[in-house]
This record gives structure tokens, sequence and C-alpha cells, in this order.
């Protein structure tokens, strides 16, 4: 299944979420690791600051492991939609901000 998610970035997490995204221990998280970094490669900011990406998964709810895991630790007021596939979002690169924040 895939869904269009809608968060608000931490910013007082964002280094360290930078740090893991570049270093690869998410890229090793088994079994979504690599689902993780792909998608917050498709993440794009709002003229509010909001990041919205689209991703794949199987579990439900939608997202378990990945919050559980990762996202809740790096943003809040997570939202998902079921869409029929990737969808490609308009706005600022995620990881272009992560990496001005110096991440």
């Amino acid at each position: 299944m895939y869904y269009v998610v809608t968060a608000r970035l931490r910013p007082e997490t964002a280094a360290d979420f930078h740090r893991r995204l570049t270093d690869g221990s998410i890229l090793g998280q088994e079994p979504d690791g690599k689902e993780i970094v792909a998608s917050m490669g498709r993440a794009r900011l709002d003229e509010q600051g909001i990041a919205r990406w689209s991703a794949k998964c199987f579990c439900q709810p939608p997202l378990k492991h990945e919050r559980e895991t990762v996202y809740d630790h790096f943003f809040t007021d997570i939202e998902t939609k079921e869409v029929d596939d990737y969808v490609e979002i308009e706005g600022q690169p995620l990881m272009e901000l992560l990496e001005g924040l110096g991440g």
C-alpha cells in the first residue's frame, strides 16, 4: 500500500536525523530501512515547514514499524493518507534543509 505522509520535523533532533540517514544506520534497518531513506529523499517541505512524502508500507496501522523505530523520534503530528502509488511532492527537499541545519 502507498501513502502520502504529512508530519512536522522536530528541529531539536534534525542533526541526529540527518546523521542517521547518511551514516547507514537507518539504511541497514530491516525490514524498512531502504524505504525510509528513499522516502526521506522524496520528502518535501511546504511554505509552513510541514514535511510531506510518499511511502510504501504493508503493516497496519500504516507505518507502524517505521514510526516506532524512526519517525516518532524525529517528527510530530504524523498523518497518513492512502494513495494509489508514489506521489511527487512539490517544495524544498527535506534533505536540503537537514544539511543546511548542520546535520
